[in-house]
């Protein structure tokens, strides 16, 4: 069977889905799209390594590569989506739409449509003349935990000397993004009768002073840490959600705070955690064995690329944009664990991952495909 164009390629991708999702009523398993990948790439000469994930719900990462020898191109990407919000779309987010010079479906720019564009790119290399591999690899769980990304850092099963993850970002090379790390703070109080509040531990009274401490903190690491190069020049730290009580007439027995820190390249996981421990101490102190802190998933940590590597140069010459630098987090800070020069650059824009009716604009299809084939020249053959 002759292998899929562009179009067709994309519309049997988003035809499987593989949602991700906290939830087990949204989350899916991603097998359907890697067996996929794999019967093309395999197709192409490629060798496959199929890979399931360690405690997840029947996720698998893909590895394909073809050629021989150490170092070359890894050209990564996420098999999995977002959960969708059926009433929102105007068609079916399973299936191709062609409108208005647009692909729209679940996944064409975040990610799926990466790796239609890599089958493209990889129909007609002259493989005997390769000198170096190209990888491809397709990862799970992105969109939660970044399950897949660990895991195959852990497996050390490639060690490319550059490496490209497809994000969509307008095909302007990315260097730089912050981290991602949530908590939630707990206050276990003591509820009673709202007319004795001194036979109680209202929980929300000692939120009030964990808020408090947080705030400074947020306003110290705002006056302490700037990088000009993002549009949002300092970490942040955001008050996501907020729960306690039951009743107006009772001392609220338990509280709890989920918060949200995005890191500047430069900042350690291991540095946040620690003041986040410090600005609840004298709180906990206070109160003790009331105030906990647990992580609610693990964290992503910051991203850098050096400017001036060579990946770099080559990909604003390619590409015909400047470097630049984002606030949402990828994959990248795990690739790069591979010893390689990373960087973020696909088609599609940002704006359009997570939103209803997903689109992949056919202006990105010419340029994507020459911007690959110029990348596995140069590391590859």
């Amino acid at each position: 069977m002759p292998l899929p164009n562009f179009q067709q390629a994309l519309t049997e991708l988003i035809a499987c889905p593989s949602i991700s999702a906290t939830s087990t009523k949204w989350d899916q398993s991603n097998q359907t799209v890697i067996e996929l990948l794999a019967t093309w790439f395999a197709d192409l000469g490629f060798s496959i390594n199929i890979q399931q994930v360690p405690d997840s719900r029947g996720k698998y990462n893909l590895l394909a590569k073809l050629g021989e020898g150490e170092g070359g191109l890894l050209l990564s990407g996420h098999s999995d989506t977002v959960p969708f919000d059926e009433k929102g779309w105007d068609s079916d987010p399973f299936t191709i739409t062609d409108k208005a010079d647009k692909f729209y479906g679940l996944g064409t720019c975040d990610m799926k449509g990466f790796f239609a564009f890599i089958l493209q790119a990889c129909k007609h290399l002259p493989i005997k003349d390769m000198r170096k591999p190209l990888y491809v690899l397709a990862t799970a769980d992105e969109e939660t935990t970044m399950a897949g990304a660990r895991f195959f850092i852990e497996q050390q099963l490639a060690k490319p000397d550059v490496a490209i993850i497809g994000e969509p970002t307008n095909l302007q090379p990315v260097i730089m993004h912050k981290g991602h790390m949530s908590h939630r703070i707990s206050v276990k109080g003591k509820s009673g009768h709202s007319s004795m509040p001194q036979k109680g531990v209202n929980a929300i009274e000692v939120m009030y002073f964990i808020i408090e401490k947080l705030m400074n903190l947020k306003n110290d690491l705002a006056d302490k840490y700037i990088n000009e190069a993002f549009t949002v020049t300092e970490p942040t730290l955001n008050f996501g959600a907020i729960k306690g009580g039951d009743s107006a007439n009772r001392i609220c027995g338990d509280c709890y705070l989920d918060i949200d820190l995005r890191a500047l390249p430069g900042i350690k996981d291991e540095e946040l955690v620690h003041w986040l421990s410090e600005a609840l101490k004298d709180v906990a102190e206070n109160y003790p064995g009331r105030v906990s802190m647990e992580e609610l998933h693990a964290s992503s940590p910051a991203f850098a690329e050096d400017e001036n590597s060579e990946l770099v140069k080559l990909a604003e010459k390619f590409s015909g944009h400047c470097c630049q630098a984002v606030n949402y987090a990828t994959e990248a800070p795990f690739i790069q664990q591979l010893g390689c020069q990373t960087i973020v650059l696909g088609p599609g824009s940002i704006d359009q991952a997570h939103q209803v009716n997903e689109y992949l604009a056919f202006d990105q299809i010419e340029p994507t495909e020459k911007i690959l084939l110029k990348f596995i020249q140069k590391y590859c053959f």
